[in-house]
């Protein structure tokens, strides 16, 4: 009733600027205003006495507040309607019962009545029921989003992750060809140099040899060392034949800050989603390691009923920009399973990640 009593009242109060072409935005814009204001009222009403709870980011365009508060009249005078005939009905069976004790109600008489007063309950009860649930629906659709505005929604977040893939896709190339080129490829050049050295001293300086020799085998080692780094980090091999825990174990072990890893899951996951999960881990002991400074880090993998939730936290400076080129990958890579990533990282830290990655 509130609803029709300010509809009537600004309506009457704005009609002449609402007729007018030049003042009908600000009129609509004031009646709008208005409006919210006695809508959120609504929405308070309807989670205090009904517990239903709205999406809080969610905001109703002003067609829509206007279109809930006229609707909305509407069954507030079908529910005073219903509450008069059950207030008739109740006051009715009242005078049935002052006339059956005083004996002035025969039994045919008394029959007819109850069987009148029965059909009347009924239909008072079915209204109201009804008349609940079509509260409850026009709430619902005035303070959330609507099924198409839900599948607009998830159209324009699947576009914007399909091309913030296909980003991180090329940024992952480049620095893939950026690793070969600048560290593996110049140690195997250096090593190609130190084995043409060794084989042209071999007959003017036998001695040199073997100097040169374990020179080019310490730069092998370490080819061997970066070429197994740039396989880890294109996809661990470990993933496939030991599994989640022991590929996160192996990242701890080649960090040189120290490691707490709680690992609290008890069965197997997708695929996907131990993929995405092992690059989570990854990418931010690699950031914790380079950029924060930090002394120290904790992993935590737990499983809330169908989503695992992996936590990674650093005692670092903080400061982390989420828009970089590694978070924005883990983002995208997150969100191409419909999961969520949390990034909270204030100066002067901690920095903690969360992702919670759906395993249906």
């Amino acid at each position: 009733m509130l609803g029709l009593l300010y509809l009537l009242i600004a309506g009457t109060a704005l009609a002449a600027f609402l007729l007018w072409p030049r003042t009908r935005p600000r009129a609509l814009a004031a009646l709008a205003s208005g409006a919210r204001r006695v809508a959120a009222l609504d929405r308070a009403r309807r989670f205090v006495f009904f517990g239903d709870r709205f999406p809080e980011h969610y905001k109703s365009s002003d067609q829509k507040v206007l279109r809930y508060l006229a609707t909305r009249s509407y069954t507030g005078l079908l529910c005073t309607i219903v509450v008069g005939l059950l207030g008739f009905g109740v006051i009715l069976a009242a005078v049935l019962a002052v006339r059956l004790v005083q004996g002035r109600l025969d039994l045919q008489e008394l029959l007819t009545q109850a069987l009148l007063g029965g059909v009347l309950l009924f239909l008072d009860v079915q209204g109201i029921y009804s008349l609940a649930v079509l509260d409850a629906k026009l709430a619902r659709e005035c303070f959330g989003p609507s099924e198409q505005e839900v599948l607009r929604q998830r159209i324009d977040e699947l576009a914007t992750s399909r091309a913030a893939v296909v980003q991180a896709v090329d940024a992952e190339r480049r620095r893939i060809e950026r690793d070969l080129h600048d560290g593996i490829q110049q140690r195997l050049v250096a090593l190609a140099m130190l084995l043409g050295r060794a084989r042209r001293s071999r007959a003017r300086n036998p001695e040199q040899v073997d100097a040169l020799l374990h020179q080019a085998h310490q730069e092998s080692q370490e080819v061997i060392t970066e070429l197994r780094e740039a396989t880890w980090r294109i996809y661990p091999s470990a993933l496939d034949s030991l599994g989640l825990k022991e590929a996160l174990s192996g990242v701890s072990e080649r960090c040189s800050i120290p490691i707490r890893m709680d690992f609290e899951v008890d069965r197997a996951l997708p695929q996907t989603v131990e993929t995405a999960a092992y690059f989570v881990v990854s990418e931010c002991v690699t950031n914790a390691a380079k950029h924060s400074g930090a002394t120290a880090i904790s992993i935590r993998l737990a499983l809330y009923g169908a989503v695992l939730v992996v936590r990674v936290e650093d005692n670092g400076t903080g400061g982390a920009d989420p828009s970089g080129s590694g978070l924005t990958g883990l983002r995208s890579r997150v969100g191409a399973l419909d999961g969520l990533l949390h990034i909270d990282s204030p100066l002067g830290g901690p920095t903690t990640i969360t992702a919670e990655l759906p395993c249906a």
